[in-house]
């Protein structure tokens, strides 16, 4: 049978009809720093899979303090954790078919579920995902050094190290040579730097293969403020893009916004609780592989309440679109840093002159304002001298139960390269 003959014509429609074709994105909602009972939460992971699943987001990351939530594991339930009325709504919720107790020695005892066990029950394609991880809990000397290793697929301990350099160095290196030798999509990121002070921008910006760090995260206790000696999470943020950029010869870090949620029975500004702090991935598919990708191309932005209709890097303009909501204000700040910006900075000394661990002090150079715009819809043009250029986006609305007094609804874009 002789082969059919095509025209040009006809070639290149069936050509167009048979090409893959790029797929529409979508915005997906996810929290990247999660606790339960595994660790040091409160509840049971079903129920926070489901407390974050009916109010809307599309995926979960579960960062247990050194474990991953697999295997058997039964727990003692008190009234503090997983006992009395947690475990009355655990069993309400799911019912005593799939709550599994025993009695051991007079104690009553509940099955912690694992990850594998449980995701099924929650899992849709294109609207829900669980994403397994952990939090590497290390430390050195008195800094208390947390990194998330994010969709990990083995247990990893915390690596340790000879300085906080080395500890945060051996963490991320252990998280991507899992990451070479598995094949699997996964990344490091840093976790709330100023919690017990933990960490200084000099010692951030130093480190190698690390691309994430949180900006913002709901826990009470990590001071994304500063205080009158230490920087705040967006000034540390722009020492650490500044010196990695125009200093280091390292790429660009983003910021995340989490929850780091440990506490879901009682919601005040002195708990830690869901719902604080997340992130909205423009991805073409609810996948790990999908969500890490568009991660890792800077294709997000964090958020604690504000969100956004678009950005996009537009020619010369780096654009932001808001989807405001009625009788509510928003200010958009273009925040950078311009190539020849002063390199002076001091350590911060005490009385006696000896310099104190803590971030250094550095020029106003660092992190100017570069544009402030009021309204729903921002531009900023590039004029070619900036290292980078990230935006702000504040609003006039109170957050709900804030980690702080007098919080404000915020977003942070991701930092754009002229």
């Amino acid at each position: 049978m002789p082969r059919p003959c095509f025209t040009p014509l006809l070639f290149l429609l069936l050509a167009a009809a048979t090409a893959p074709c790029a797929l529409a994105a979508s915005w997906w909602k996810g929290n990247l720093h999660t606790h339960s009972l595994w660790s040091d939460g409160d509840d049971y992971p079903e129920m926070i899979a489901d407390w974050y699943k009916e109010r809307g987001y599309h995926f979960v990351v579960f960062t247990e303090h050194n474990i991953l939530p697999e295997g058997t594991r039964w727990i003692t339930p008190t009234p503090a954790l997983g006992g009395g009325a947690a475990l009355e709504r655990y069993l309400r919720r799911f019912g005593p078919g799939w709550v599994e107790q025993r009695t051991v020695g007079g104690t009553n005892q509940v099955r912690l579920k694992p990850l594998p066990e449980f995701r099924s029950r929650f899992e849709e394609p294109d609207r829900f995902l669980l994403i397994p991880g952990e939090e590497l809990t290390d430390r050195h000397l008195t800094a208390p050094i947390h990194l998330n290793a994010i969709n990990l697929r083995d247990f990893l301990p915390p690596a340790g190290g000879t300085s906080v350099v080395d500890v945060l160095q051996n963490n991320v290196d252990a998280v991507l040579a899992q990451r070479e030798r598995t094949g699997q999509p996964m990344f490091p990121h840093i976790n709330h730097p100023n919690f017990g002070w933990a960490l200084t921008a000099e010692e951030i910006m130093q480190v190698r293969g690390e691309r994430f760090f949180e900006v913002y995260n709901g826990h009470p206790m990590v001071r994304n403020e500063g205080d009158s000696l230490r920087p705040s999470m967006e000034r540390m943020w722009d020492i650490i893009l500044t010196w990695r950029l125009g200093v280091l010869g390292l790429p660009a870090m983003f910021g995340l916004a989490v929850d780091d949620a440990h506490n879901y029975h009682s919601f005040a500004t002195n708990q830690s609780n869901p719902g604080r702090g997340w992130v909205m991935v423009r991805a073409p598919h609810l996948t790990a592989e999908a969500v890490i990708r568009a991660l890792e191309d800077g294709d997000f932005y964090a958020s604690s309440g504000v969100t956004l209709r678009d950005f996009r890097r537009k020619g010369a303009a780096f654009e932001v679109e808001i989807a405001a909501e009625p009788g509510v204000t928003y200010r958009t700040r273009f925040i950078g840093t311009r190539r020849g910006f002063n390199r002076a900075n001091e350590p911060v000394r005490t009385v006696a002159g000896d310099p104190l661990r803590i971030t250094h002090r550095y020029s106003e150079d660092i992190g100017r304002v570069l544009a402030e715009v009021e309204g729903t819809t921002a531009t900023y043009t590039f004029t070619g001298d900036e290292l980078y250029v990230r935006a702000q986006v504040v609003s006039s609305k109170a957050k709900a139960n804030p980690y702080q007094p007098g919080e404000f609804e915020v977003a942070w874009l991701q930092p754009i390269l002229p």
